[in-house]
């Protein structure tokens, strides 16, 4: 679902996951401000927004991994379309309402398996979590959602203050000047990234070495 379309051919796009079942709600006013600060950096944006259907967690089979296809074996949600999204995207922005000082299960499930399917299509590139709240919880919840992009090597965007913006009744958050205002920051701190990075190839990374403590 393209919310925004650049008007003149961007080379560069990020992606902006909405992970609020409300479609128009505070989450959304955050991640729009956000994407309308790309629009006017030179950079092509889509909002998509994980909505009110089920989505799966991830099972651990790894038939990714030994099919090698890049996409999860549960094709009956956003996953395997919102992954593919990605491998066509630079950057990535995830917003989330705060429940119980967490993320939404739905958008943490939803990040888990396209990481984890697919991470070719993430790694290296800039991303950002956005955590939006009525008080409390939300540096908790902003945490978990950055704490994947880590294991990528996806260079974490900040802000002039965190990735937070506050409201609780839908629309409240266009209310938060300072919250907005932080948004704007961190589109064009992800837009000055990409564009100083745009011509410069990833680093060669050594081939990793996993290891656990029992001996």
């Amino acid at each position: 679902m393209r919310i925004f379309a650049a008007n003149f051919d961007a080379k560069m796009k990020v992606l902006l996951i909405n992970g609020s079942p409300r479609r128009s709600g505070n989450t959304y006013l955050a991640l729009k401000e956000a994407a309308q600060e790309l629009e006017r950096n030179g950079i092509e944006t889509e909002i998509v927004g994980v909505g009110t259907k089920p989505v799966r967690g991830c099972i651990a089979c790894s038939t990714c991994k030994t099919k090698g296809n890049g996409k999860c074996v549960f094709d009956d949600d956003l996953c395997n379309e919102v992954s593919a999204k990605m491998a066509e995207s630079d950057g990535l922005i995830v917003g989330s309402p705060v429940y119980y000082g967490q993320p939404n299960a739905t958008v943490l499930a939803l990040v888990q398996r396209m990481l984890y399917s697919n991470g070719a299509a993430f790694n290296g590139k800039p991303a950002a979590g956005v955590a939006v709240c009525r008080r409390g919880g939300a540096t908790a919840a902003l945490q978990t959602l950055n704490m994947p992009f880590q294991l990528l090597n996806m260079p974490i965007v900040t802000s002039q203050y965190w990735n937070i913006v506050y409201g609780r009744l839908e629309g409240e958050a266009a209310l938060d000047a300072e919250g907005m205002q932080t948004m704007r920051s961190l589109a064009k701190n992800m837009a000055y990234l990409l564009k100083a990075t745009e011509d410069q190839p990833k680093p060669e990374y050594e081939e990793r070495q996993a290891m656990h403590f029992i001996r």
